[in-house]
């Protein structure tokens, strides 16, 4: 279970930006979906993977409202996607299928963090509901693409905040009461065993899967990066864990995981396309590298000690992969 968890030493840091990472990678004739492409993380996901000569498809849940984001960015398509929707997420996979395209990266980016209790209409915690269950939906409804590839990796966009909750077994959805950050935490935890157990199931058809932690990056919109619905912190909460200054503006310090969205791109970036990658997957990966194994340990923001982001046993574990990927195709089938 540790052997994987080694850093490579790839040469870059956690203040190398995507562009970087892509330098030298020509990705022309290659296919990326990254689900909430146009805000954000995902951004900057979509403009770098553009540059390098990817056709990329943002999945939004509101193409409209994306488009202004994504205007001038060379070879992009936007397609309706609704991650807590199970009908548009088939629809959204079908309509790819049939345009008889490979697909060679998959960046499951779009997500959800804290806030109050929502339930989607299958009565599923909103955050694993989005987080984990829409991307597991959408991965296996793409298989056929991602095997068209001959060589396709999924990357799945987590974060540090796995080391809050390892999966709630016997009550997943919060049945009996309700903590936002452990939710949160739980939907982390969920698409790094993602990657773990996709890897195993689907190497040997070419398909290699990765969990990226991008850092702790927050955007104008004081919301964090990742999120399509736009704020989900409020000002006065980012500021009190450090993470906006007197004036209000994004504290930078890429080595406490503070970074800018292109900073944070990097390593979806890294997991996406990086030929040191070509022989290694259902691995954690920051700082545009392989993370090393970590014991967990509590934290808070707002203190003097850095926080953690290392992967943490749980997370990793290959029978918590397995069961997670049972429970996830039970609950789709419910």
């Amino acid at each position: 279970m540790t052997q994987k968890q080694q850093p490579l030493g790839s040469g870059f840091t956690a203040a190398s930006t995507a562009d970087e990472v892509l330098r030298g990678i020509d990705l022309t004739g290659r296919n990326v979906i990254v689900t909430g492409g146009h805000v954000g993380l995902g951004l900057e996901t979509t403009r770098a993977l553009s540059g390098a000569g990817a056709s990329v498809t943002v999945g939004s849940r509101d193409p409209e409202r994306a488009a202004p984001a994504l205007a001038g960015i060379e070879r992009v398509a936007i397609d309706r996607l609704d991650l807590l929707d199970p009908a548009s997420i088939d629809a959204f996979a079908d309509r790819y299928l049939d345009s008889g395209r490979p697909l060679h990266i998959l960046i499951n980016n779009a997500g959800i963090m804290s806030g109050p209790l929502v339930r989607d209409a299958r009565g599923y915690e909103s955050q694993f509901a989005t987080n984990h269950l829409g991307h597991f939906q959408l991965t296996l409804a793409l298989l056929p693409a991602l095997r068209a590839a001959h060589g396709a990796r999924v990357v799945n966009v987590t974060s540090g905040g796995h080391r809050l909750s390892d999966i709630r077994w016997d009550d997943p959805h919060f049945t009996t009461g309700y903590d936002g950050m452990l939710a949160y935490g739980q939907s982390k935890t969920a698409n790094v065993l993602f990657a773990v157990e996709l890897d195993r199931r689907w190497a040997e058809d070419g398909i290699r899967g990765y969990a990226v932690h991008p850092g702790v990056v927050v955007t104008t919109n004081l919301g964090p990066a990742r999120s399509e619905d736009g704020p989900a912190v409020s000002e006065e909460a980012l500021r009190a864990m450090g993470l906006l200054d007197d004036a209000g503006r994004p504290v930078i310090d890429p080595a406490r995981e503070m970074k800018t969205p292109r900073q944070g791109a990097s390593t979806s970036v890294f997991a996406a396309t990086s030929p040191l990658l070509a022989d290694i997957g259902g691995v954690y990966l920051k700082d545009n590298d392989v993370s090393p194994l970590d014991t967990p340990r509590p934290f808070a923001f707002g203190t003097d000690e850095d926080v953690p982001s290392d992967v943490v046993p749980h997370a990793i574990d290959p029978e918590s992969a397995r069961r997670l990927w049972e429970l996830s195709e039970r609950l789709l089938k419910a």
